[in-house]
């Protein structure tokens, strides 16, 4: 048997990977330093769009659209062969009070996306009740979410029952490279052979790649959440304002995020935020003022200068890869983002344009 082409990784992007790489053939091995999708994976909200898409650069709307096409077959066969409904819901996506709109509006005609403006009745008629005088807004009605927990165990129970090797709790520490080819990587107990392997360890990524001499700039950005016990109803659409946004679950319950902190690897919460998102939820949707809030948690993303991703092969060391650096979008950019790099790694024609990601690239 071949030696596996190991992942270090086991959030959204490295399952995806290496459910690519197994339908594919390969023999592949995912690596985690701690329990798998338990980091920005786990925390995060599940949106399937970039949060105000025409404000990044187009490379990051390629691997969102491709994504999003790809994911309500997905949902569904991992439904059929695990059980588990990830909740695929098509709940569109209200933008409010955004300064930019003819930008907004020319980037939804160039990739013929479905958008159009609402002015204040129109918005009380894709969702009442909402608070901070809703004047006008930008409304994408064919964007979806997914509930990631469900969605992340779904692909682990898959990629189990197909096998695949999942290792947890054990870090990988080191690389061994000779005359510029991976020939092994450590971890904390052992080492392993291997000529390929895909980093895709999130905001803990740029530490390892920085092992083998390169440099790249992801660093964790925290983000922390609230989520709302509410009754099913009280929200159908996701919200969004000044970076903020509200999410319904399919069960009622509602997330509102997030913060953005550079506080490095520190992933605790704090009462300031819970009091800002607390006050900002109830500022969007004034009922949320007597429903009680379940659990606040906090997550580490991979934040990147211009939240366009870092896919492809080190420049300094054949069969050392990198997927990381998706910031706020790893979700929507993920099933993308998993193919792409795939198809660097087993040479096969890419899916969009490989160039605007290089890992040597200057933003």
């Amino acid at each position: 048997m071949k030696h596996p082409i190991c992942i270090v990784g086991g959030g959204v992007i490295g399952l995806l990977i290496a459910r690519e790489l197994h339908a594919l053939g390969e023999n592949v091995m995912i690596l985690d330093r701690r329990e798998s999708g338990k980091e920005s994976s786990w925390a995060g909200g599940g949106i399937l769009s970039p949060l105000y898409p025409w404000r990044y650069p187009d490379s990051v709307t390629e691997l969102a659209r491709w994504s999003q096409t790809a994911y309500p077959g997905m949902v569904k066969e991992l439904q059929r062969d695990t059980g588990i409904d990830a909740e695929w819901v098509r709940s569109g996506l209200l933008i409010l009070g955004i300064s930019d709109t003819e930008t907004a509006v020319n980037w939804a005609r160039k990739f013929a996306i479905s958008a159009k403006n609402l002015e204040s009745g129109a918005i009380d008629e894709i969702q009442s009740g909402l608070g901070m005088n809703a004047l006008d807004g930008f409304w994408m009605p064919d964007i979806a979410q997914v509930r990631n927990p469900r969605l992340l165990a779904a692909l682990k129970r898959d990629l189990q029952k197909k096998s695949i090797e999942i290792v947890e709790n054990e870090a990988v520490t080191g690389f061994g490279i000779e005359n510029g080819e991976l020939r092994h990587i450590k971890t904390d107990n052992r080492t392993i052979t291997t000529d390929r392997c895909i980093i895709a360890a999130g905001a803990w990524s740029g530490d390892l790649f920085a092992q083998t001499g390169l440099s790249i700039p992801v660093k964790p950005i925290r983000g922390q959440m609230l989520l709302y016990k509410a009754k099913p109803g009280l929200l159908q659409r996701i919200i969004l304002k000044n970076n903020r946004y509200l999410i319904p679950r399919r069960d009622g319950r509602i997330l509102v995020g997030s913060t953005l902190e550079d506080v490095g690897f520190d992933s605790s919460t704090t009462e300031a935020a819970f009091q800002e998102l607390h006050e900002t939820a109830v500022e969007m949707l004034p009922a949320l003022a007597d429903v009680e809030i379940e659990v606040q948690w906090a997550g580490l993303r991979p934040g990147s200068p211009a939240g366009v991703p870092y896919i492809g092969q080190s420049p300094e060391v054949k069969g050392l890869y990198l997927c990381s650096g998706h910031f706020r979008n790893g979700f929507v950019l993920g099933p993308a983002s998993a193919r792409l790099v795939v198809d660097l790694v087993l040479g096969n024609t890419p899916i969009v344009d490989s160039e605007p990601y290089k890992i040597d690239r200057v933003d």
